[in-house]
């Protein structure tokens, strides 16, 4: 660790990554909640100018977000925001109504009550994180609650394809919250699959968790239609 020593200048070389690194913070904060959608351009100068800064720490700002694969640089187009594409989502969503729906119905008749109390928490947790604007936490919670609905399975294989799904939908899950405003249809959807289980309803869950993946992709594919269309 770096202590300052009074009366002693510090060395540029320090002080440029101190300052990327919060420029890289800065900029990381705004991409995962949606701010900086992906193929949006950023542009050295401009960023410099915002940050009030040279250019040295924004370059290396960049290429901490490159390595986080969360930009891209981009011949002739310099950092532009990674994301995925719009074929990617569309698989993505396509393979996730195919396998999930059938690996609740294994995995619902052996929830236990532990099991749906743990559900409950993170539910609980997920609609607080909606409603206060804690938008880093979306994804995350949201991950938890498809994957813990589906963990009894006992099908190891689809549950690993399944789990990376989700992952990949963790930023884009983010995004679409934050751009359709459905924050209290997404929360009462997993409600009613949560108590579909609880009842023993699976045939119902099932049918109500495959709804769900379906209408979140659709906006999340309109969403990012309409990003290419505006590039």
């Amino acid at each position: 660790m770096f202590t300052a020593v009074p009366g002693r200048r510090v060395p540029d070389r320090l002080r440029h990554k101190t300052v990327a690194a919060a420029v890289a913070d800065s900029l990381r904060q705004q991409i995962l909640n949606g701010e900086l959608r992906p193929g949006v351009q950023l542009r050295q100068d401009a960023l410099a100018e915002e940050f009030g800064i040279s250019r040295i720490p924004i370059r290396e700002a960049l290429l901490q977000l490159e390595a986080a694969n969360l930009v891209k640089i981009v011949p002739h187009r310099g950092a532009v925001v990674s994301g995925l594409s719009l074929e990617e989502v569309e698989d993505i969503f396509k393979l996730r109504i195919e396998l999930e729906p059938q690996l609740l119905a294994l995995s619902a008749p052996r929830l236990t009550n532990e099991d749906f109390q743990d559900l409950r928490v993170v539910l609980a947790a997920y609609g607080e994180s909606l409603s206060t604007g804690e938008v880093l936490r979306w994804g995350e919670l949201n991950r938890r609650f498809h994957f813990d609905l589906l963990r009894h399975a006992d099908r190891p294989r689809a549950l690993t394809i399944v789990s990376g799904l989700l992952q990949d939908c963790d930023r884009p899950t983010r995004l679409q919250l934050a751009a359709s405003g459905e924050i209290a249809r997404a929360q009462e959807e997993h409600t009613q699959i949560l108590a579909l289980c609880e009842a023993r309803k699976v045939e119902a869950a099932a049918a109500a968790l495959r709804s769900h993946i379906e209408t979140v992709g659709v906006c999340l594919v309109a969403i990012y239609r309409d990003g290419l269309a505006r590039l």
